[in-house]
Order: C-alpha cells, then sequence, then structure tokens
C-alpha cells in the first residue's frame, strides 16, 4: 500500500503544478484581455488597427487552459461542488465509501469516455492543421489537444484519489494522517 501512497503523491504533485500554472495564466489572460480593450480604444481613437485576432485567439485559448489545466487540482484539493448537508455529519470512513464508489463508477468511467471520444477529432486537427477560420486566426490542432491532457490527468488524479479512498477504508492510520492533511475541506 506503501508503494501505491507514493505514487498517489507524485500525481498530486503533478496535479499541484498543474494547478499553480493554471493560476498563472489566469493573470496573462487578463492581461491579454486589458491589451486588447486598449488597444481597440487607442486604435478607434487614432485611426489604426491595434489588435488583432491573434490576441483574442489567444485570450480564448488562454481562457480553456485555464479549465483544462485545473480539472485534477480541483478533484485533489476537493474544491468541486458538493451538496454536503448529509456528507457533512458522516464519519470519515463512511464519506471515504461514498467518494470511493462515486469515483469509480461516476468519475472514472467519464474519464475514459471522454478521453475516448476526443482522440479521433484530435488526430483529424493534427492531420488537417485545422486552422481558424478568422483572418490571422491560431490552429485549433494545440488546443483540442489539451483535451485530451486534461481529461487524462483527472484520470491519473482520479486513481490517486481512489489510492489514498482506499487506505483510508482499509483504516490505514497513516493513511487517514495524510488524508487530512491534504484534503482539509473534505474530512472534518
Amino acid at each position: 500500500m506503501q508503494s501505491l501512497l507514493k505514487f498517489s503523491r507524485a500525481i498530486d504533485a503533478i496535479s499541484e503544478r498543474l494547478g499553480w500554472l493554471s493560476m498563472m495564466l489566469v493573470i496573462l489572460t487578463v492581461a491579454i484581455g486589458f491589451y486588447n480593450v486598449l488597444a481597440r480604444f487607442v486604435g478607434r481613437f487614432i485611426g489604426m488597427q491595434l489588435s488583432s485576432n491573434v490576441f483574442i485567439e489567444t485570450q480564448w485559448y488562454l481562457f480553456s487552459l485555464v479549465f483544462f489545466l485545473s480539472f485534477s487540482y480541483i478533484l485533489k484539493n476537493g474544491i468541486n461542488v458538493r451538496v454536503d448537508f448529509i456528507y457533512t455529519h458522516w464519519t470519515k470512513r463512511s464519506k471515504a465509501l461514498l467518494d470511493f464508489w462515486g469515483h469509480l463508477l461516476f468519475l472514472l468511467p467519464y474519464c475514459l469516455l471522454g478521453i475516448w471520444v476526443t482522440v479521433n477529432p484530435v488526430i483529424t486537427s493534427w492531420i488537417q492543421w485545422e486552422q481558424s477560420p478568422d483572418p490571422s486566426g491560431l490552429p485549433r490542432a494545440p488546443i483540442k489537444s489539451m483535451i485530451i491532457v486534461a481529461f487524462v490527468m483527472l484520470t491519473f488524479q482520479t486513481i490517486s484519489e481512489l489510492i489514498k479512498l482506499w487506505a483510508v477504508i482499509r483504516g490505514e492510520n497513516m493513511a487517514i494522517a495524510d488524508w487530512e492533511a491534504e484534503t482539509p475541506l473534505r474530512i472534518e
């Protein structure tokens, strides 16, 4: 079980880094958005085109990346939307059982389905080197590939959560201590 928990911690570390990167992309997205607004305003004022579709589409791509890169981070930190009016009063083991079966029966198949239905459109986009229909637009294949990356990372984080939940269900004291330290919002 200890080797599985080490594997889980490695996945968690990657998810944390992706979450940090996602947070930094928010700042970049806002900066590019600010530039777009300012360039359009100043451009209209002086009668020149200072912005282009490249900046608009870059902002759109970055906005998408914020979500794609944060999927696993959100799951790892338990900051996804929950309805906790009953769950809050359960024991740690009961919470772990519910989460374990929910992750195994619903989240894991959802991730695998997401990967499966995305692979062919992404491959087609790369083969055809799909471009934006807008003038001076960006290629679509790289951002579409990030959908697969997002689902793969969410799948790995789901596996990580299943490992930790299984340790809690088995009653391993060290796993419970790790669980409480890593997810303070989930276990009270």
